[in-house]
């Protein structure tokens, strides 16, 4: 077995997030056959369209006053030191720091009046359930469902990969082993591309190989089950040899102006590249959000990291035709205290709202949706759950939120129990 290791992710309680994967290998580091034959055996696979999601994460809860829901007529101990600038979009105004974004607002819409839970975990924003239900009832991640509706696909690429590491957020829950991502964290890379000293000659011969191996076991299973894990295991060897992900992953093949583009945000430009491969789910995190102290020096050097990411991301995927199927969303997993602390100028944990943008996927945007109170502080109107959203990006992916998977216990389960969609972005 290999296991991968992710980023560290220290927040306020204390601990370390630190993330891992567990790989079964074969020969040269090949890990996909087994996950493939999980794929199949767990049946019930779905075809779906090809349409794609990137969930941006901004780990330790990421300050909405701040950011998308300034109050520049609250008073001085909320609204705080930022100004807000004018959209192109009339009457949406966000913070300074990101005018790439004010710019090209039409492309994009925020929801301000997200309820969120109080929860250091990513887990209600990529699964629709807090950490707490998920401990019991090990619901499965966005990404996971992905995997699951494209089981049967036959596609060489992977359905969802994270690009930061594992985390409860991007398990599969219920649905199995083989519907967690693909982490290229690590020497994760190795998996997806050929071993050194093996060409695509020396491939074929090891297919050879795994045949005779196969006409063994065959002998001793008369039940009919092994002749159809050959194909399993050619299919492996197929996703090897491709490399289309190993390709989508070296940065290197991009044009230079483009990286420079992308310097320093590199993980935008990989997620645009792996959905451009195919990969149905990709998921990413930027930076520490975490400010219960010095929340305006920590967002003055994060938010024009952001706001270029999404500003290229974005603008990418309208060059390049995709703006429809490809589904973005970034959020954290609360707000932050619209009073400043003493904490030289901080921001504690603020679970009665937060906001979270979306773009693309069909959706209607350049929009803001809900408000939130005077001083920021809970919704005013247009109160939406994070389900809501979910269920709103599971509509643009083309997938009905209302299928049901049998659990561990073989109860059949709906992919989201609040499934209704926000109106103003259908």
């Amino acid at each position: 077995m290999l296991t991968l290791w992710g980023d560290r992710q220290r927040f306020c309680d204390g601990l370390t997030r630190r993330n891992f994967l567990r790989i079964g290998a074969f020969g040269a580091g090949l890990s996909l056959a087994d996950m493939l034959r999980s794929r199949s055996m767990a049946g019930t696979g779905t075809s779906v369209s090809n349409k794609a999601a990137i969930l941006i994460y901004l780990p330790g809860g990421p300050s909405h006053m701040d950011m998308y829901d300034l109050k520049p007529d609250a008073p001085k101990e909320f609204r705080g030191e930022f100004s807000p600038i004018k959209t192109n979009v009339p009457g949406v105004d966000i913070c300074e720091l990101m005018p790439l974004q004010a710019r090209m607002w039409d492309k994009l819409s925020v929801i301000r009046s997200i309820v969120p839970v109080d929860e250091h975990s990513d887990s209600l924003v990529m699964t629709g359930y807090s950490e707490r239900e998920n401990r019991v009832a090990n619901r499965p991640s966005f990404g996971a469902v992905v995997s699951k509706m494209r089981s049967e696909s036959g596609s060489t690429v992977p359905p969802f990969v994270s690009l930061r590491g594992m985390s409860r957020g991007t398990e599969p829950g219920y649905l199995g082993v083989a519907h967690r991502p693909f982490t290229p964290s690590g020497p994760g890379l190795e998996n997806l591309k050929l071993p050194n000293g093996v060409n695509v000659g020396r491939m074929d011969d090891r297919k050879s190989l795994l045949a005779r191996f196969d006409d063994v076991r065959r002998e001793i299973d008369d039940s009919g089950t092994m002749a159809g894990l050959d194909s399993f295991t050619e299919r492996a060897f197929d996703m090897v040899a491709s490399g289309t992900v190993h390709k989508a992953l070296d940065l290197s093949r991009e044009d230079p102006k483009t990286r420079d583009r992308y310097k320093g945000i590199e993980s935008f430009l990989t997620a645009r590249r792996l959905v451009e491969a195919g990969v149905g789910c990709v998921t990413l995190s930027i930076g520490g959000w975490d400010t219960h102290s010095g929340n305006f020096k920590q967002l003055r050097k994060q938010l024009p990291d952001v706001d270029r990411g999404i500003a290229n991301l974005i603008e990418d995927l309208h060059v390049r035709g995709m703006q429809d199927d490809v589904v973005t969303v970034m959020w954290g997993e609360f707000g932050r205290t619209p009073k400043i602390n003493n904490n030289d100028g901080g921001r504690d944990h603020w679970g009665p709202v937060m906001s979270g943008l979306i773009a693309g996927g069909g959706l209607k945007m350049g929009q803001a949706i809900g408000s939130t109170t005077a001083r920021g502080e809970r919704p005013k109107d247009g109160a939406v759950t994070v389900p809501q959203v979910l269920t709103t990006v599971y509509h643009a992916m083309g997938i009905d939120p209302s299928l049901t998977f049998r659990n561990g216990s073989g109860r059949p389960m709906y992919i989201l129990d609040d499934r209704k969609p926000i109106p103003e972005l259908i």
